[in-house]
């Protein structure tokens, strides 16, 4: 069974990625501005949930063909997942219908420095839920108490520090800490603490890095999203691996 789980997780992962493009391109437009309707192009994005799901477009819609990248990122965060997972553990199938939502918020928030509500939201109620119905299964082994303190703490902590400096963290951060500190508070504090901290760490560098390169001044926003996202992948990694069901 383990030996199969990783590879069906990799190709949910691939297949759900061919989504994440045409999503990322409709999302990505500056705060106050409609999701895009249409290709540069002029056509109109057509399809399943009113144009949002669907793969390439016209041969003239270069923006919203399926790039590589997406699909296998996808792949490779739920191929990890499984693998770290160890089993069929009933947390393991939160964790792979978060991981596409995940890779569309790191792709919007890179683009436009924007995580929006529409993905944040239910993520933030989706994933305390999913996780209540987890403990209610056998082999789980995580604790859902723990994913709805998590979820408070780090929302919390985000929310505080965003109000000290909200044009450092903005508001789509403190949303998005929400689930994550859920998923992470499900293995412990210790592995919430360790996702946050890789988190705040990968920012930090990739800010240095900017700063030095001189890419960027001291008080330039960075997209925070994807370093929470990746720190909180780590984490989950490092919990699932070390977790007795």
């Amino acid at each position: 069974m383990y030996a199969t789980l990783i590879p069906l997780a990799a190709l949910w992962g691939a297949a759900a990625g061919l989504l994440v493009p045409r999503a990322a391109y409709r999302f990505a437009v500056p705060a106050g501005d409609p999701w895009r309707n249409s290709c540069p192009a002029g056509h109109v994005l057509a399809g399943p949930a009113r144009g949002w799901l669907g793969g390439p477009g016209r041969a003239a819609c270069a923006t919203t063909r399926v790039p590589l990248a997406a699909p296998l990122v996808t792949a490779l965060v739920c191929a990890a997942l499984a693998a770290a997972t160890g089993g069929p553990r009933p947390e393991l199938a939160v964790w792979l219908l978060a991981a596409p939502f995940a890779v569309l918020l790191a792709s919007v928030d890179a683009r436009v420095h924007r995580l929006p509500d529409q993905l944040t939201l239910p993520l933030a109620a989706g994933v305390p839920l999913l996780l209540g119905v987890a403990e209610l299964l056998p082999y789980d082994s995580g604790s859902w108490t723990h994913a709805l303190l998590g979820g408070l703490g780090l929302g919390g902590a985000y929310l505080v520090l965003h109000l000290l400096n909200p044009r450092g963290l903005g508001f789509g951060d403190v949303k998005l800490s929400v689930p994550l500190g859920a998923a992470l508070g499900w293995y412990g504090w210790g592995v919430l603490f360790a996702g946050a901290f890789l988190g705040f760490l990968l920012g930090a560098v990739y800010g240095a890095g900017l700063v030095l390169l001189r890419r960027a001044g001291r008080s330039s926003a960075i997209p925070f999203g994807p370093f929470m996202l990746v720190g909180g992948l780590l984490g989950l990694l490092l919990g699932a691996f070390t977790a007795v069901p």
